[in-house]
């Protein structure tokens, strides 16, 4: 076989060569045998002829058919190989995106260490529980500062404790049945204490002063003394906001 030429062409090439050849042939033994006048052969030459050109057309439309239906196929496979190659591409971008927001993120972390003379571990949760507790993490790490000294073993006068200075109450409304040791876990302790702070953050509409005046000095007194028309400021909030004292979220 001509490896030249398709299988399809090849078989259409014998098919209609085969049959021409079979008119030929059948023309020439008529013309011996009924030794026919040349005005009887021209009808039949022309549909020889016509026989020709049908099977030439015929053959020049399969094997046009032929190339469009290998045509569509390279096509299709060039979509999909484009395909596969933009998704790869999309997979390497994302992998790229992930590893470009953990350096930043730990780099804030190295720098959040350095500030606070924390380890970075510990920067890194407060970090990240206080940015999936809606807290401003600058926020957070003030509140801890103030509270704590970021010790997670503190225990204040009245009772509250480790880092974010939970009262044992509160930590059970947030969390029934939380034991004392528990409420020393450092992730449980941050999650706890900023949750309690958003909360007053959200009853305050907004106010961040009255906000961590409540969380220090619990939002009943807070709100007796506002309903009193007296300013409940103690100095608490100046001490976690700094310059940022009184103004809202």
């Amino acid at each position: 076989m001509n490896q030249g030429i398709p299988v399809a062409e090849e078989q259409a090439n014998t098919r209609s060569g085969g049959y021409m050849e079979a008119l030929l042939m059948k023309l020439q033994a008529d013309v011996a045998s009924r030794k026919q006048p040349r005005s009887e052969l021209i009808p039949m030459l022309r549909v020889v002829t016509m026989v020709l050109a049908i099977s030439a057309v015929a053959f020049e439309l399969g094997t046009r058919s032929v190339d469009a239906n290998s045509g569509f196929i390279a096509r299709v496979e060039a979509r999909e190989r484009l395909a596969s190659l933009t998704s790869q591409l999309d997979a390497q971008q994302g992998v790229i995106d992930f590893q470009k927001a953990r350096i930043e993120r730990l780099e804030q972390a190295q720098a959040l260490s350095s500030k606070y003379a924390i380890g970075a571990d510990l920067a890194m949760s407060i970090q990240d529980i206080a940015l999936a507790e809606g807290v401003d993490p600058e926020l957070a790490f003030e509140l801890v500062r103030v509270e704590s000294r970021f010790n997670p073993r503190a225990v204040s006068p009245v009772g509250a404790l480790g880092l974010t200075q939970l009262m044992p109450a509160t930590a059970r409304l947030l969390s029934p049945g939380i034991s004392r040791q528990q409420i020393f876990d450092r992730e449980t302790n941050l999650r706890l204490g900023f949750r309690f702070f958003n909360s007053l953050v959200k009853y305050y509409k907004g106010d961040v002063r009255l906000a961590l005046l409540a969380y220090n000095r619990g939002p009943t007194t807070v709100d007796r003394l506002l309903a009193q028309g007296v300013d409940p400021s103690n100095g608490y909030a100046t001490l976690v906001t700094g310059v940022r004292a009184g103004r809202n979220n």
